[in-house]
């Protein structure tokens, strides 16, 4: 039996002036379909054929209508009964997404990045800190003074700081992932160049000038770069952890490096710094990425208003001198540069660069020596990190005045704590001044955004070029002063007021009102 011979199911309905099948169309969803009637109820709407003239005939094939209903319509008709009205129609529900379809990552892209930023500051520190070390084994074997290796090391920290706004500057033109690249290329040649040489101007080329602009290419103003361009909330909070990270690297790598050299000696820990630095290029070339625009995606903790900034002009030389040119017509610039040239002075010049040599003057053995200094940067973990929690929620200048403060107050009580064996009162100085080695970080870098605006990670570029400029000239004049005084102590007491002098200054910056 064919459908047409059906008696009185297929009749042509009588023309309806009113309702033309072809302006129906089938329901969307099962949001606004019809309620499903009881199976003995007669189909109900408003359908293009008369309601007498419906029957549910078995034996045959059939199609189901919209939404639940389990009623039945011949296949060979596929006119769908219409929506309901929109008095009656359900209120559309919320995109569901489909299935097997990935919903929204749960972390964002930004954790990542700052996780590999934070190992590649570990790394960049820890390379460039690792000449501390070397001191007294390159006095022994070649007979250079130590005033004279010093030296080097001051090349190390004054290029360190001087790279860092040109560095910035190509960041925001070439991208992170091609500076910081090239950066571990040139630490990797300067500390694998080491091994060869004979005479004092070659471990100022060596360490001083490449791995200097190695590691200034991946000094603070990266970590500034890395947590502006990624972060809106929590900014001050990754601002700590990177800087923790950058502080922690310089110190954490030195009781390996110590080892190394009463070891095999200070070639095999050259060598070793040398991997290091080429086993991070693969790691950063493959996972860092440069901006969150280039993933499709908003900064972290940026709403719908938030607006990519536009890309930077061509030029980083004339980018980073026209921040400094502008930045250098406040006085807050001058303020801020001063203090942390202090900061740098009292942390990377003196403590990071003689606490070892000055330990081992009072009978401490080196490798114990650089222990104590790698638990500094253990406890500098915490503290920097709590810094910049607190920065989110405190006057950036008052966290500074006591930041400075306290540790002139223990520089000036570290000679009287040396001794042959660590004592009590030595690991108390120890956990305290971890606590408060780069603290300074996170409150001097929200001053800079606060006053400079968008190029607030360039000015600090260059706010960390005087950190490296006073760290240079103490660790030099801290080498010297051993040399003719035979002893550090003027030097640890000379940094203790310059810190007090510090804390009294950065009282002197006024807050920018808000608008």
């Amino acid at each position: 039996m064919t459908p047409a011979s059906w008696p009185g199911i297929w009749r042509k309905p009588s023309p309806t002036p009113e309702r033309s099948p072809t302006a129906i169309s089938p329901p969307t969803s099962a949001s606004n379909a019809p309620p499903a009637p009881s199976a003995d109820a007669p189909l109900a709407g408003p359908w293009p054929w008369p309601e007498s003239c419906v029957h549910r005939p078995s034996g045959h094939s059939w199609g189901r209508t919209g939404g639940t209903d389990d009623r039945r319509v011949p296949q060979t008709d596929r006119t769908a009964p219409p929506s309901p009205p929109a008095s009656t129609a359900a209120a559309p529900s919320a995109p569901t997404p489909a299935k097997g379809r990935r919903a929204g990552p749960r972390i964002h892209p930004a954790w990542w990045v700052a996780l590999i930023a934070f190992v590649v500051l570990v790394s960049a520190a820890g390379f460039r800190a690792t000449p501390g070390v070397f001191i007294d084994p390159l006095h022994e074997e070649f007979g250079w003074s130590r005033g004279g290796i010093s030296f080097a090391i001051s090349v190390n920290l004054l290029l360190y700081g001087l790279t860092a706004p040109f560095a910035a500057a190509l960041m925001d033109r070439y991208g992170i992932r091609r500076v910081v690249a090239g950066a571990l290329l040139l630490i990797a040649a300067g500390s694998g160049l080491t091994v060869f040489m004979t005479s004092h101007w070659q471990l100022v080329l060596c360490w001083g000038v490449l791995v200097g602009f190695g590691a200034g290419s991946m000094a603070l103003a990266f970590a500034a770069t890395v947590s502006g361009r990624w972060f809106v909330a929590r900014r001050g909070l990754v601002t700590g952890v990177l800087t923790a990270g950058g502080a922690a690297g310089q110190l954490v790598f030195l009781p390996l490096v110590a080892l190394l050299v009463e070891g095999p000696g200070w070639r095999a820990a050259a060598l070793v710094v040398a991997g290091c630095a080429l086993a991070v290029v693969p790691l950063v070339v493959w996972l860092l990425r440069d901006r969150p625009e280039d993933l499709g995606l908003r900064p972290y903790g940026a709403g719908p208003e938030y607006l990519a900034p536009a890309t930077a002009p061509a030029g980083a030389a004339r980018r980073a001198l026209g921040a400094l040119r502008a930045a250098a017509r406040t006085p807050v610039f001058w303020l801020l540069a001063g203090t942390f040239a202090i900061c740098g002075a009292s942390t990377n010049g003196l403590i990071g660069t003689h606490f070892v040599p000055g330990a081992h003057d009072h009978g401490m053995p080196v490798p114990v020596a650089a222990s104590l200094l790698a638990l500094i940067g253990i406890f500098d973990l915490f503290g920097t990190v709590f810094s910049g929690w607190l920065t989110d929620r405190f006057d950036p200048r008052r966290l500074l005045a006591v930041y400075y403060s306290l540790r002139g107050l223990s520089l000036l009580l570290l000679p009287m704590l040396f001794a042959g064996e660590v004592q009590p009162p030595m690991l108390f100085f120890v956990v305290f001044y971890g606590l408060d080695w780069v603290a300074t970080v996170p409150p001097t870098i929200a001053l800079c955004r606060e006053h400079f605006g968008e190029d607030g990670a360039v000015v600090f570029g260059w706010v960390l070029a005087s950190h490296q400029i006073g760290a240079a000239l103490v660790a030099y004049g801290a080498g010297v002063v051993r040399d003719v005084t035979g002893s550090y102590d003027l030097a640890w007491l000379s940094s203790g007021a310059l810190c007090v002098l510090a804390a009294l200054m950065v009282m002197g910056i006024r807050r920018r009102p808000r608008r």
